[in-house]
């Protein structure tokens, strides 16, 4: 049986889409019965065992608080610490593989591994660390750290003997470094359709707590970063109630915006059309897809929503949802406009409003447009089938480093 150990920034329990991807990929992994395991570094926040079985799967731990002081040497002390936590469990496990997810210090971590005990290894990117850091605040395009971290991606990539990426915008990025792109799989996102594919019924209790009942329903499901734009939504609310008076924007989630997007609100003229819920408990998200007539993704256009494709408006399509969202590469990868979603002008309140005022005018169209968008869903972007493309990298690299231990 084939062994593969994932080395993880972090896991379930907590909830991002980082870890209901890693959910998807080990479940799917599973079933095709292969013996799957991961490990995560000091920035799994998560209280709990060394050891960890959380919805069926097994997680280890690298033990020790993130390091403290200077960024640059607390990141190296925690690399460290990760990759001794990794060592030792290949020596106690013994996998046959070792598929690395970024950021790069796991990355770097496990190829520290995998040159002593001479595995093979897939480094899986599934956005750059130095473009992540400017979308989330704490990092400044061009700025020696943001140079030194790309450089410090290429390297392992160089270094790895296979790499997969999420989306053609990251590859193409890797191989205008000069990544051989026979090196590179895209391995999308995807929706595990046991979790996302029977939407629930309206419950007609929630519409009502809401304050929901007969409105025409925006939503945005998930994390309050800066660059979702969820500030150009909440800015084109006004313009969207005048052309909708019964137009109300549910927002589900929090994050590092959350108290700004507060504040916006608080200030709009139509305050009391903006609903702020908070974060839910993840087996209840789907409650509030089916409160929403239409999920609004209006990312701001930068080179991490033009490089990265996000989870979101498939688990929306999967819903049976409607889709609009910024007219960003990200996004084109995923969504068809006028087929499967509407994409409008990024950074565009009054584009954001158009678009979505149209959507509402037209609604003789959203059953087939529902029924196209959940089909691609199901065809292309489902993980029961998307898994398929890690077997032959898997099978590669088994071979490749068989031949080399026989050549040994």
């Amino acid at each position: 049986m084939t062994r593969i150990l994932h080395v993880l920034d972090h896991s379930l329990p907590m909830h991002s889409g980082y870890t209901f991807r890693t959910r998807a990929i080990l479940r799917a992994q599973i079933a095709k019965g292969w013996d799957v395991r991961g490990i995560t570094g000091r920035r799994h926040s998560a209280g709990g065992p060394d050891v960890e079985q959380v919805d069926g799967l097994t997680f280890h731990r690298t033990p020790g608080d993130p390091a403290t002081g200077n960024a640059v040497v607390r990141e190296w002390r925690d690399l460290a610490a990760h990759a001794d936590a990794i060592d030792a469990l290949v020596r106690q496990w013994r996998p046959d593989v070792i598929h690395a997810h970024s950021p790069v210090l796991n990355a770097m971590a496990a190829q520290r591994v995998t040159r002593r005990h001479g595995i093979p290894m897939i480094y899986e990117i599934r956005a750059f660390w130095e473009d992540a850091a400017v979308g989330n605040g704490t990092g400044t395009e061009g700025s020696p750290r943001y140079w030194l971290t790309r450089q410090l991606e290429t390297r392992a990539v160089r270094n790895a003997d296979a790499v997969a990426v999420i989306c053609e915008g990251l590859r193409g990025d890797l191989v205008a470094r000069g990544i051989d792109p026979a090196k590179i799989i895209v391995s999308p996102n995807g929706v595990d359709m046991t979790q996302f594919g029977t939407p629930v019924p309206r419950d007609p209790a929630l519409t009502a707590s809401l304050g929901l009942g007969g409105a025409d329903v925006v939503g945005f499901i998930g994390s309050f970063y800066d660059y979702e734009g969820l500030d150009d939504l909440i800015a084109a609310m006004p313009r969207l109630v005048r052309a909708r008076p019964r137009a109300r924007l549910l927002l589900v989630g929090g994050g590092p915006m959350e108290q700004a997007l507060r504040a916006q609100a608080m200030a709009s003229p139509f305050a009391d059309h903006i609903i702020f819920v908070g974060r839910v408990p993840h087996d209840q998200v789907e409650h509030y897809y089916a409160q929403v007539d239409i999920l609004a993704y209006p990312r701001k256009a930068m080179r991490l929503t033009e490089l990265v494709t996000p989870l979101k408006p498939l688990e929306a399509m999967a819903q049976g949802r409607l889709v609009a969202a910024s007219n960003v590469g990200g996004h084109r990868e995923l969504i068809e406009h006028g087929v499967t979603g509407t994409l409008f002008a990024p950074d565009n309140p009054a584009a954001i409003a158009r678009s979505l005022a149209d959507m509402f005018a037209d609604r003789a169209a959203w059953d087939e447009r529902r029924r196209v968008a959940r089909a691609f869903v199901e065809r292309d972007r489902n993980w029961s089938s998307n898994i398929v493309r890690y077997e032959p990298v898997y099978q590669n690299l088994l071979t490749r480093s068989s031949r080399d231990r026989v050549a040994a």
